[in-house]
């Protein structure tokens, strides 16, 4: 049970950096719908779209290779300096190439030079700290990692308050004061952007301590064989970032100009109503993946991973029932603009495609311990293909939800293939009959709750209880056991 007890502890910590970030970021939707135009919003969700895409590539596998070769190498300082002098100067590469052809990234993309000058520095400021912050996940230092995660959001957060709500209240008071210089009229998205950077610079700042520290002594044989392990997680990467935002793009890109944004904007922002299960799903991925590796070599390595994934699913099964069931009580705090609950009825579809994600996570444990990234990247490729064909299919005729659709018919497809293939090559016992009757009661009482009696939390408060009941007489014997165990302790 210690063994549970210290992956609970670090899923909670992690959970919280993650968690309270996002939290604070709730505040900004609200904002932001309130604020701005739902054409606005969608402008505002685009750029972000590319943004994850360009994260990805600024990474190229690297924070997954550095665990792996971190718990594997025995000289662990080498590992760390030849992975913080790689991105560093890859960054320095990028920020340099992409100033000097900001004006054709404009061009390209159809967004204002300025935002696309604000987008590329707050990705470079992003990647200079990524082998800072896994090296504190890899030291299990959670605490620190929280911290400066906490930090990054809050200062975002009260930039963003601050430029969108009290910088113009100032300047309408008082035209002469030097706050007042500072205001630019129908300014909000580019206040957004500048909110960004300056969180971006703080966190650099906060992180910076590891490159003075570093020799930079780069190591090429061991810069090699990180790169050969990294490079399948870089394409499994670009093929997550189509399956989480390639929708918003096809999204403007495939609707008539004169609603694209708009329907961008509502979609977005009732997507963002699958948070929930995002952060569980988050936190938890941050907690667990260090410990995969760490335990790998365990003689019950493979009953250790199958315990954990029944646990998984049994917490997202209540989760994604209890969201559902109370979605329309969200809505109305996360969303205040009613113009934007229109797209109300992909909620349940992007929270069940978020489970499956998780769901895909644990499963994936098998090709990552075996050292065949590759075939995490092939199954990333094929829910990229299963998202574009979709999406292309389906947006000219049902527009965002068929996006919906597309986005749960890819990691539906990628955690059934996962689980076939993980059978084949490295097979853990996983409880399926167990693990399936959670997932299919939550979703059949998900079903039922939102589009038969939507809105009536007495019959939503029913399912509750009884998937409850129905968790608690499965997991009798085990809930005993450990209340037995705490009893004694």
């Amino acid at each position: 049970m210690g063994l549970f007890k210290n992956l609970f502890k670090q899923t909670a910590i992690y959970g919280l950096a993650t968690v309270l970030p996002r939290m604070f970021s709730f505040l900004l939707i609200p904002l932001y719908t309130k604020l701005l135009p739902k054409a606005d919003y969608g402008q505002v969700t685009v750029v972000f779209a590319y943004m994850i895409f360009f994260n990805v590539l600024l990474a190229y596998g690297m924070e997954t290779a550095f665990f792996r070769f971190y718990n594997k190498e025995t000289d662990k300082k080498n590992v760390i300096e030849t992975s913080m002098i790689t991105i560093f100067w890859t960054t320095l590469l990028f920020l340099t190439l992409a100033l000097l052809f900001r004006y054709q990234l404009s061009e390209w993309s159809g967004v204002d030079v300025q935002f696309i000058t604000y987008s590329i520095w707050i990705l470079a400021l992003d990647a200079f700290v990524i082998i800072p912050f896994s090296k504190l996940r890899a030291n299990q230092l959670p605490l620190n990692y929280a911290l400066i995660k906490i930090g990054n959001v809050v200062v975002n957060l009260v930039l963003n308050l601050f430029f969108l709500l009290v910088l113009p209240k100032i300047s309408a008071a008082n035209s002469d004061s030097f706050w007042s210089t500072l205001y630019i009229e129908n300014y909000q998205i580019g206040y957004i952007f500048i909110s960004n950077v300056l969180a971006s610079l703080l966190t650099l700042v906060a992180l910076s301590p590891d490159y003075f520290k570093v020799n930079w002594h780069f190591d090429y044989q061991l810069w090699k064989r990180m790169m050969h392990y990294g490079l399948p997680v870089l394409v499994a990467g670009i093929a997550f970032a189509i399956n989480e935002q390639f929708d918003k793009i096809l999204l403007a890109k495939l609707l008539p100009k004169s609603i694209a944004d708009a329907e961008v904007g509502v979609y977005a922002a009732c997507y963002k109503l699958g948070l929930f299960m995002v952060l569980y799903r988050t936190a938890y991925t941050l907690g667990i993946e260090p410990f995969f590796f760490s335990h790998a070599s365990n003689e019950n390595a493979q009953q250790t991973y199958a315990t954990i994934t029944k646990y998984f699913v049994i917490f997202g099964s209540f989760l994604l029932l209890v969201v559902i069931v109370f979605a329309d009580l969200f809505k109305q705090i996360m969303i205040p603009n009613t113009s934007y609950w229109e797209a109300m009825k992909v909620v349940p579809l992007i929270i069940l495609a978020n489970f499956f994600l998780g769901i895909y996570t644990n499963l994936s444990v098998w090709y990552k311990l075996i050292d065949k990234t590759y075939i995490g990247a092939y199954i990333s490729i094929l829910g990229a293909v299963v998202t574009l064909g979709l999406n292309f299919w389906l947006i000219p005729l049902i527009g965002y939800y068929g996006s919906a659709i597309a986005t749960i018919g890819a990691y539906g497809s990628m955690m059934f293939v996962s689980y076939y293939l993980g059978n084949k090559y490295y097979p853990i016992p996983y409880e399926i009959n167990k693990i399936a009757a959670y997932l299919g009661l939550s979703t059949s009482f998900s079903i039922v709750s939102f589009y038969f009696f939507r809105e009536n939390y007495f019959v939503g408060v029913t399912l509750i209880v009884v998937l409850l009941l129905f968790t608690y007489f499965n997991e009798k014997k085990v809930l005993l056991s450990f209340v037995k165990r705490k009893k004694i302790n």
